[in-house]
């Protein structure tokens, strides 16, 4: 499987578990409660029961492994890349390695290992929420957190609807790269060897025709909108009314009560 089709984000996996049920604007706000702790900590004891019940919501939705592992591939370069700049950069306490004015110091492992886990946690645990919400209940959710920027005049149908087809384009896109880099492989292009320049320079046969691809799909799916009479949020309704249960209240209660022993045993 290539790299492109790796990415996960944006797909959604239909199930029935406890986190599949919950009401989009329930995950949304525990989500982002969940992301603030994350951010508070700064004990590595903090991210082992930030990891820990990551494990347990994992097991709870019954998601494959398969699909996480596959998410985290995208963000394996910057992981390497903020490894690779705190360790030479970042200094203090004992010399583990020396080459040259190069050194690799205690507080450099130590920083770069923190921020590496804290992104791989932030990547898995927004991916456990858009595994298993449908693109529409995201976009209601999202519309609901912009409802008070109203009065700022913030057009959160609008925005909400975006995202929600950026997100839904993701997979198309991944998908019709691959099926184009295997054409042009199949003419003779070479997108392996060569220098990191050389690599560059032979992309551009497949970022040409991706870009004419996209921009061709986003015509259609304005024509067939404006076809459609959509005029955007104002005035509109929708056929499913979401309603907040007992059940949704009772998880932002738990993210918030967890979000805040986590930050208490992790600072």
């Amino acid at each position: 499987m290539s790299g492109m089709r790796s990415i996960t984000l944006g797909h959604y996996l239909p199930g029935n578990s406890l986190l599949h049920r919950l009401d989009p604007r329930a995950k949304l706000v525990g989500l982002l409660i969940l992301i603030a702790a994350l951010f508070l900590i700064r004990t590595f004891s903090g991210f082992f029961y930030f990891g820990l019940f990551f494990l347990i919501a994992f097991i709870s939705s019954r998601l494959p492994w398969r699909y996480f592992l596959r998410g985290l591939k995208p963000v394996l370069y910057i992981v390497i890349f903020t490894l690779i700049l705190h360790f030479l950069f970042t200094k203090g306490g004992r010399v583990f390695w020396r080459f040259g004015v190069l050194t690799i110091e205690e507080n450099g492992v130590y920083l770069g290992s923190f921020m590496t886990l804290r992104l791989i946690l932030l990547v898995v645990t927004t991916l456990l929420v858009t595994l298993t919400t449908s693109p529409i209940a995201f976009a209601d959710g999202i519309e609901f957190l912009l409802r008070p920027l109203r009065i700022f005049r913030v057009p959160g149908h609008e925005i909400a609807m975006m995202m929600t087809i950026a997100l839904r384009f993701i997979p198309t896109l991944m998908e019709e790269s691959d099926k184009i880099r295997k054409a042009q492989m199949a003419r003779g292009a070479d997108f392996e060897s060569g220098n990191i320049f050389r690599r560059a320079r032979n992309l551009v046969p497949l970022l040409v025709p991706l870009f004419v691809s996209a921009f061709r799909r986003a015509d259609d799916l304005a024509v067939a909108m404006e076809s459609r009479c959509y005029r955007g949020g104002e005035n509109r309704t929708k056929m499913r009314q979401r309603q907040i249960t007992g059940l949704d209240y009772l998880g932002v209660f738990t993210a918030c009560g967890i979000a805040l022993a986590i930050v208490l045993t992790g600072v």
